[in-house]
């Protein structure tokens, strides 16, 4: 078994990872977005879980709302960026499979 702590005290950092999957903590501050349109994995999905806070995801041009408690997979090959919209950090936890 191997065990961490998450803390969102940085914007991204990779808690843990094999050689299948990698985990990352990201803190997106308020009024912050990263990636777009030129960011993608070409060989990895990444599923992002939210872990507090709201923000807008875009992938490949479609535009939703996530809340905490939402989980979402961006297929490899997809672009895609997050933006926080709100007024506290967005706090999310990614996997990406395999490790990019």
């Amino acid at each position: 078994m191997e065990r961490t702590r998450l803390d969102f005290d940085r914007y991204f950092e990779v808690v843990m990872e094999t050689e299948e999957a990698q985990a990352a903590e990201m803190t997106v501050d308020p009024g912050r977005r990263v990636g777009g349109p030129e960011n993608y994995h070409a060989d990895s999905d990444q599923w992002l879980f939210v872990a507090s806070g709201t923000g807008l995801v875009t992938v490949d041009g479609a535009t939703e709302r996530v809340d905490a408690g939402d989980l979402v997979r961006i297929e490899a090959g997809e672009r895609h960026g997050i933006e926080n919209d709100g007024e506290a950090p967005l706090e999310t936890v990614n996997f990406y499979t395999p490790p990019r």
